[in-house]
This record gives C-alpha cells, structure tokens and sequence, in this order.
C-alpha cells in the first residue's frame, strides 16, 4: 500500500459521473501540477449522469489512481436494479435516476464491474502528522449527504471517524468546515468533477493537500474543461436531458436534496477554500493506506 512522502502534493476528486472530458481535464490538470497517480484520490461516483460510463471507468483504471466504491459502484458491481443514491421515492432526482442509471448499467462491461467490487469503501492515511479517513458520503453510510451548513450532521459523523481530516464526496458541493472538539477537526468535500456545483458556471471542483512548513493545507480549486462538448455527447443519448442542460449552465436539474441553505445559494458563484491545520502532536512520517470494510447504503430511513 502506498504511502505519501512529507513533500508530497495530494490531489482528490469526487464523482466523474461518466464525463470522460471531465475525467481528462482532471488527469491533464494533475500531470500539469506534477502529481502522480499515486498521489491521487477519487472519492467514487465514477459512473453516473452522463454519457460514457464504460469509457470512463476504463479511464480511472487505466490512470491508477486510488479510489473508493461509491453508491454507484457499489450498486452496478451487486447488479441492482437502482442507483441507491438515497433519493426520495417520486421525486425530481428519483425520476431522473430512472434515465440516467438504465443507460449507465447496459452500458458497464462485466470486467469493470468486477474492478467496482473490489474497490474499498474507505481508505485511511497519515500526512503531516495528521490522520486522514476518505469516504464517499458519510462515515456509516456510503449514500449519506453531507453538506457545509449541517453543522451537527457534520459533528456526529465526523465523531465516528476516528480522524483528524474526513475527506466526503456524494453531496457535490466543495466545502471545508471545522468540526469536532474544540473545531481542531476538519471535514474536508473537494467536490465532484462530472457536474458544476449549482453555482452557475460551468467549471467542476476538485481539491488538493499539501504542507507548508509544520502546517497541512487543505484547498478547493476550480476546473475548466470542454462542458459543451460533455453535454453534446450526453444529448446525444437523450437518457439525461436535465444533466445535459446542468453542464452548460452550471445549474442543477433539481433542488431535492438540497437543505434551505444551499437552495438559497443557488447561482451564486463559488470561492475557492483554503484551510491551514497545525497538528497537535509532532509531524509524523506517513503510514500506509489503509483499507476499511464497507459501510451500508440508506433507504427509506434505515441503512442496509
């Protein structure tokens, strides 16, 4: 298993969501930082509402980078017969996961779902004399949403992490909030790649770490690709009309998940983020990555 060097660049990302151009600008963008596969996370959600799922799962692995089973993994990998995305029955996103997930599941080959199977739900590392716990959606629960303003949601699966960083996907929108005793622990979304964040623009988000003398910097960064051509291939299909549209305007084709304070910031252009920590003992050297076995899914207020 791998480890990180105390002068290494970490670069993380969140969902592809089947946007082969998203997922190439990504990989151009760590080549152009000098980062290398190894140094490099995605959060999971390869496969969603766009166009070329085989394409680029295919991408993912022939990058080998680190990643962690999503709730689309997970469910394309056991053959199910829904995204377990944790959507609300008869909502806009459940309807719209009835277009999307059919077309990505005739489409995944039999041997990317094997490599689906066999992706860890977590991972956990040490760098800066901080320990890290990467996640898809919340700690206990792989299709959990977590966003910045649930402070308390935030607290409570950040107290069962056993972390000083826990670094989330799934919710699509990047943020970095302090949380724990004392605000000494930090919950770290770089954001997703396949999709903008509802902010209006078109670009993705991804995130980075790194040290700066005795300190480790978390930081959000924008990403710009080629989204029309993305969401021509996605139109092509007609299977995710709605996420099309999203990838042109930067607008979400639903607000269901939303909580009252990120609905209202819709269309409102993001900051990029950046957050220092000190850690509270001596800088350690880097441990290897370790594998944790793998949390259930929600549905219908249960996990399972």
């Amino acid at each position: 298993m791998p480890t990180f060097a105390p002068e290494a660049e970490i670069l993380v990302f969140g969902g592809p969501y089947s946007n082969l151009r998203a997922l190439d600008a990504m990989r151009a963008e760590a080549d152009r930082r000098g980062i290398p596969a190894r140094h490099v996370i995605c959060t999971g959600d390869v496969v969603a509402y766009c166009a070329e799922p085989e394409e680029t799962t295919a991408a993912v692995r022939t990058w080998g980078c680190h990643a962690i089973a999503g709730n689309c993994e997970q469910q394309l990998a056991a053959g199910a017969g829904d995204c377990g995305c944790g959507f609300e029955a008869g909502t806009h996103c459940d309807l719209l996961a009835k277009g999307w997930y059919p077309f990505a599941d005739a489409r995944v080959s039999a041997a990317s779902r094997a490599w689906m199977a066999a992706l860890p739900a977590s991972l956990d590392f040490r760098f800066g004399g901080l320990t890290f716990r990467v996640v898809h959606g919340g700690v206990a629960t792989t299709n959990a949403f977590v966003f910045a303003s649930e402070t308390a949601r935030i607290a409570g699966e950040f107290a069962r992490a056993r972390a000083d960083v826990v670094i989330g996907g799934h919710a699509g929108l990047p943020f970095i909030a302090r949380t724990g005793a004392g605000g000494r622990g930090v919950w770290f979304n770089p954001g997703v790649i396949g999709m903008p964040a509802n902010d209006g623009c078109a670009d993705v988000w991804y995130g980075t770490i790194h040290r700066e003398g005795d300190q480790v910097v978390l930081s959000t960064h924008r990403l710009a690709y080629d989204h029309r051509a993305a969401a021509a291939a996605t139109r092509r299909f007609a299977h995710a009309d709605g996420y099309a549209r999203t990838l042109v305007t930067g607008l979400w084709p639903s607000l269901d998940i939303l909580p009252a304070a990120e609905r209202a910031a819709t269309g409102v252009r993001l900051r990029p983020r950046r957050l220092r920590i000190a850690p509270a003992s001596p800088l350690a050297q880097p441990s290897s990555m370790a594998i944790v076995a793998p949390p259930g899914l929600r549905r219908g207020g249960r996990v399972v």
